[in-house]
């Protein structure tokens, strides 16, 4: 079974600044900080210019 949120790796919370507790998940469009619980919502419509 595929998992469906990744660990984005390098990446720093602008929040907590905690470094690689970022999480996507892709299935619900969202970015994730594991340590501090803030999040962002994230387009994945590769078509949509802005």
């Amino acid at each position: 079974m595929r998992e469906l949120a990744y660990l984005l790796e390098g990446l720093r919370c602008s929040c907590c600044l905690s470094e690689n507790t970022l999480w996507i998940d892709l299935a619900a469009g969202v970015v994730e900080c594991r340590e501090c619980g803030q999040g962002a919502l994230v387009s994945l419509d590769a078509g949509e210019e802005l």
